[in-house]
């Protein structure tokens, strides 16, 4: 089965008709390149002349569709009208097939057409010129030039433009598509810390309401429900201030900072009183203090690194929540201190049967607190362990060891 041939571009089918009908006007009335007594014409007469003309309108319809196969015939064409009086519609069309080998064929063929043509041409000027020694010679180098270097050094410079432009563009794209993969990611990043923020400032508040709710229904005293009331009231206060806060925040135009008033280790004495009016037993034990109390400080006048700050008091917010809500009857214990270079933040409470109401938990809290150490580059883990529970039983310890130095939080 023979190969088909590839079908030809509108434009060249436009190209290939136009030198035709351009080439037979010229041949019609009798204009020719060279006088039929030149040593050079081989085949004399009008005739001869339209079989080279007819060959090279074909090739133009190869011009784009097979640029290589196209110059090649072209190539021969040219040779056979060389060896008659010639077209110059016929040089014409050849110096377009050697501008589109070089713009349209493979990127070896666009490096090494130049090159040849080039040789040729220097070859076409020095060599007639050392045999016959006479000026006119020079002028068949720069015919050849003119035919074959000139076109294909153009088209040489064509494509370079053109692939530069597709480079830029693909550069472009692909830098508007990791733009996007950026303003993804800081979208759902910033909706990760939104999330965090926003479970980790109303959850306490939230969950006090519904234990000492619940404990106002199960119970039929009205000191015990006026007091749960209270707490409840204060509760729904802070969790309302809180929430204004946060919507502030969400509202501000010069958003993506951290508030000014973000949490740090000083207000770890409030957040123990709070939990204390909740109804826990608390003990906050922290190192390197200067006073009893008091948050870790870095050294003398020296504060924390603000994020570690952020950090520790969230960890601790949201251990006390969850003991809040399922702990046992027992002492829960906060220590904090510095080891190594690293804030660790440990909580434990006693893990087991509780014969008080438990508020219902999703699991977004330990979440939260891991995504935090992590951010950090911070270790963090939650679990039962072995401990001095009551009746012998376990303890339920908060773990995280948060890096203090610069470039373990970059």
């Amino acid at each position: 089965m023979a190969p088909r041939l590839p079908r030809p571009r509108r434009f060249d089918v436009y190209a290939a008709s136009a030198g035709l009908l351009g080439g037979l006007l010229l041949w019609g009335i009798g204009l020719g390149v060279r006088p039929a007594d030149e040593p050079v014409v081989l085949f004399d007469g009008r005739w001869p002349l339209l079989v080279p003309l007819v060959v090279m309108a074909g090739c133009e319809l190869l011009r784009r569709a097979a640029p290589r196969t196209g110059l090649l015939v072209g190539t021969a064409a040219l040779i056979g009208d060389t060896l008659t009086q010639g077209s110059l519609v016929t040089v014409i069309m050849y110096t377009d097939l050697m501008y589109a080998a070089v713009l349209y064929g493979p990127p070896a063929s666009a490096r090494r057409i130049p090159w040849i043509t080039g040789l040729l041409t220097v070859a076409g000027t020095v060599v007639p010129f050392a045999l016959w020694r006479v000026p006119e010679a020079l002028l068949i180098g720069v015919a050849v030039g003119i035919v074959s270097f000139a076109p294909a050094s153009t088209g040489l410079i064509v494509r370079n433009h053109r692939e530069a432009a597709d480079a830029a563009l693909l550069r472009a794209e692909q830098t508007a598509l990791l733009a996007e993969m950026d303003r993804s990611q800081a979208v759902t990043a910033e909706r990760s810390r939104m999330a965090r923020e926003l479970h980790d400032l109303v959850a306490g508040h939230l969950s006090a309401i519904a234990i000492h709710s619940t404990a106002a229904l199960s119970l039929d005293d009205a000191a015990t429900t006026r007091q749960a009331l209270g707490v409840i009231r204060e509760n729904s206060v802070a969790g309302l201030a809180e929430m204004r806060r946060l919507i502030g925040i969400l509202r501000d135009e010069g958003g993506g900072t951290e508030p000014a008033a973000a949490p740090t280790l000083d207000g770890l004495g409030a957040l123990v009183d709070g939990a204390r009016a909740n109804g826990l037993d608390v003990s906050l034990d922290t190192a390197l203090d200067a006073g009893p109390g008091s948050a870790p400080r870095a050294g003398p006048g020296e504060s924390l690194p603000a994020p570690v700050e952020l950090a520790a008091y969230r960890i601790v917010q949201e251990s006390l929540t969850n003991a809040l809500k399922h702990a046992s009857k027992g002492t829960v214990r906060v220590r904090l201190d510095r080891h190594a270079g690293a804030l660790r933040v440990e909580v434990t409470s006693p893990y087991g049967d509780r014969d008080t109401p438990r508020a219902p938990g999703s699991g977004a809290g330990l979440v939260g607190m891991r995504e935090r150490a992590a951010l950090l580059h911070g270790t963090f883990e939650a679990g039962p362990a072995p401990g001095p529970g009551p009746a012998g039983g376990t303890i339920w310890a908060v773990r995280a060891t948060l890096p203090l130095t610069e470039g373990d939080l970059a």
